[in-house]
Formats: structure tokens, sequence, C-alpha cells
């Protein structure tokens, strides 16, 4: 049986992990987005296409940056909670920080657009382990 205290942080760390995913999640959606109008784009698509795509890309970066920020939160959180630490989640904490850095051809732009949903899926799937096994515990 768990404490108290020990149920808050664990309920702590599961809502910060509830908030990383929401945001990882919405980053994986405009980056499907953004690759399927890039590949429209590739195909002569046009400056719309290209418009929608880059749109779709800083919708995608601005919910990385809020992912990034949701998964320092889960960290600290993480923290809290005994026989956990940072390590299992730091390294996706700068995931994606190479996206959207001087994207000059549309290729470059899918690969990129690519190795980002990757990382997001990684993340995705870490997080929502780490959560599982939280929740396991609180229901014990």
């Amino acid at each position: 049986m768990i404490g108290n205290q020990e149920k808050r942080e664990i309920e702590e760390a599961i809502q910060a992990a509830d908030n990383a995913l929401y945001h990882l999640d919405n980053a994986r959606v405009y980056l499907n987005k953004a690759s399927n109008w890039g590949i429209v784009d590739i195909l002569g698509g046009g400056m719309i296409s290209g418009l929608l795509k880059h749109s779709r890309m800083g919708d995608a970066e601005r919910e990385i940056e809020e992912a990034r920020f949701a998964l320092q939160q889960f960290s600290k959180e993480l923290r809290d909670v005994s026989g956990y630490s940072s390590i299992h989640i730091d390294e996706f904490i700068t995931f994606a920080d190479f996206i959207f850095d001087g994207i000059v051809m549309d290729v470059i732009a899918q690969s990129k657009i690519a190795d980002a949903k990757r990382q997001c899926d990684e993340a995705i799937r870490q997080v929502s382990q780490i959560r599982r096994e939280l929740q396991e515990r609180l229901n014990y």
C-alpha cells in the first residue's frame, strides 16, 4: 500500500505525462499534415501547397516547444516519485531541435519532418510506458 504523499506525487506525475502526451500527439498531427502538404509540394503543388506545408510546420514547431516544456515538467514531477529519475526522459526534451532551421529544399524538408515524426513517436512511446507504470503503482 502506498502512502498519501507518494500517491499525490504519482498523480502529479501522471497529470504531467498526460499534458506532455497531449502536446506530443498534437505535434504528430501537424507533422503528418506538413508531410502530406510537402508531398503535394514536391509533386508540383505550387505556391499554395508550399504555404500550407510551412504553416503546418510552424504549427508543429509550436507544439514541439509546448511538448518540450511539458516534458521538462514531467521530468520534474517524475523525480518526486521514488524509483524514477529524470534520466528516463531527459533525452526527449531536446528532440526535434534541428527540424525547421534553414530548410531550402522540399526533399530535405520531408526528410526532416520524417525524422521529427520518428522522434515524436519515440517520445510518445516512452512517456506512455512510464505513465502506465505509474498508473499500475497507483492502482496497487
